[in-house]
């Protein structure tokens, strides 16, 4: 069982079923997301609160907090995206062993400390 974390787009992909994300490949594994995702969920999708579709739908994820360590060490990089950056050391900080997204700039980082990044699991 692997620690997988999400990016917001690969999150959001997943909560609006978009066919470029596979729930099913998640299965037998650890998903982690960013509480920062949440709220780009919500602000992407003008989800207003409470909606319980959707609190049922986060309960199946681990949510790294988000606090001032996290945005300090993301200020310093590694890209010039502060959202990103964010993204990669919160799957840093829960020791993920995969990064799942569909950002090319992210996806041509390769890994993030021991952390690799992936369009999908299936590739493994």
């Amino acid at each position: 069982m692997a620690k997988v974390f999400l990016d917001a787009n690969y999150f959001i992909g997943l909560a609006n079923r978009t066919p470029e994300t596979d729930p099913d490949e998640l299965e037998n594994h650890q998903s982690f997301i960013s509480i920062l995702s949440c709220h780009i969920l919500f602000y992407v999708n003008k989800i207003k609160v409470p909606d319980m579709e959707m609190i049922s739908f986060i309960q199946d994820f681990n949510v790294v907090e988000l606090g001032q360590e996290t945005l300090d060490i993301a200020m310093g990089g590694p890209t010039t995206d502060l959202e990103d950056n964010i993204q990669l050391h919160s799957a840093a900080e829960a020791e993920c062993d995969y990064f799942l997204t569909n950002d090319k700039q992210i996806l041509n980082l390769k890994f993030f400390g021991k952390t690799r990044i992936l369009y999908n699991l299936t590739i493994l």
